[in-house]
């Protein structure tokens, strides 16, 4: 079963469990890949073998596969920055929030940060973000460490000695892995984010840091006059928790404006569209692609997208390929019979007998 997502007009790519992957339009266009994939995966995006395969479509079109993991040495800053990454005067104004989000995913309390700590967190980022905004070179970004000693430089504050002590783990703790600045190589045209081996107590950042990169990644690519396409699979998780959620839902809408086209896809429908937030990402989704779907998932859909009994049928058991496309108002089915004597399906394919 799968639900794909988009907010723009596009042909679907069904790519990496767990993973986030991201291409300018220098790259093969869409129409020259448009495809359905031989075998939909299961939810818990615990395949290996799918994973694998991914990974040698990624290095086949000369991409680059990002492994982040507590024993990978490749290594992305959460705090990157660039001189476009804002939308006003200063790139800080928006990497602010986005650090507030880190921030509250860092301290894990139910009630969200307080008033005086998101005050002294932007605060701050203003002080550590001064010699980049002053020199704006690579080597003059900050890195965690650097929020850390600015936090623990506001002695007076009580607060901002407690936000330090919450962050010092991912500092100089055993969760130090995005205490670092970046190594790997993200001008690729083609990236994908393996995030599969991240722990618990380090997935909902990671989720978190990827989204940022990409929104980094798309305001370079603005100013080149270049379109970026992001990939999402398993989107339901990062809608599952209130600070990953709201940040997905305003990267999905600034997307648009900054020439991105993210694509959500998931498998778990139920859990997708329990989110508080999944009506502002339907709202800005004029398109979706729907294969088959199970007896539970179908009435969900049918009652939230008014889908009628016949149309349906096109997702009961449907042969691979074949679905629904909604484009507005516009509800067509679709069969998508994909050569399988093309260097591309022998990329792609994850039937077992198949991959070699």
């Amino acid at each position: 079963m799968r639900l794909e997502i988009w907010p723009t007009s596009i042909v679907t790519v069904n790519f990496f469990t767990l993973n986030a992957a991201r291409k300018s339009d220098e790259m093969l266009e869409p129409d020259e890949w448009k495809r359905s994939r031989p075998v939909l995966r299961g939810g818990s995006g615990r395949n290996p073998a799918n994973l694998l395969d991914y990974f040698a479509l990624v290095k086949r079109l000369h991409g680059q596969v990002i492994r982040i993991s507590a024993t990978s040495k490749d290594f992305v800053n959460p705090l990157d920055i660039n001189v476009n990454y804002g939308d006003g005067d200063s790139p800080t104004d928006l990497k602010a929030p986005f650090i507030l989000s880190l921030m509250e995913l860092i301290v894990d309390r139910r009630e969200g940060l307080e008033a005086i700590e998101k005050t002294v967190i932007d605060r701050c980022v203003g002080i550590i973000y001064q010699k980049y905004l002053a020199d704006p070179r690579p080597e003059n970004v900050p890195i965690l460490g650097d929020l850390h000693q600015a936090l623990l430089n506001q002695k007076d504050i009580p607060q901002a000695q407690t936000l330090a002590a919450a962050l010092e783990i991912y500092v100089t703790g055993s969760l130090r892995l995005f205490n670092h600045r970046t190594n790997v190589d993200i001008q690729n045209r083609f990236v994908c984010f393996d995030i599969k081996e991240l722990g618990n107590q380090l997935k909902k950042l990671g989720m978190l840091i990827v989204q940022d990169q990409v929104w980094n990644r798309v305001t370079i690519n603005r100013e080149l006059r270049k379109s970026t396409r992001y990939y999402m699979d398993e989107f339901h998780l990062l809608l599952k928790e209130p600070q990953t959620a709201a940040y997905s839902v305003e990267i999905w809408k600034r997307f648009r404006k900054w020439g991105g086209i993210p694509t959500g896809i998931t498998q778990n429908v139920k859990d997708l569209l329990s989110s508080a937030e999944i009506e502002n990402i339907l709202e800005n989704s004029p398109f979706i692609y729907m294969l088959n779907q199970g007896p539970g998932d179908r009435a969900i859909l049918a009652k939230k997208l008014n889908i009628s009994e016949h149309q349906l049928s096109y997702v009961t058991n449907s042969g691979a390929g074949e679905g629904l496309l909604f484009y507005g108002n516009v509800i067509l089915p679709f069969a998508d019979k994909f050569p399988k004597e093309t260097e591309l399906y022998r990329i792609m394919t994850t039937k077992p007998e198949e991959v070699g």
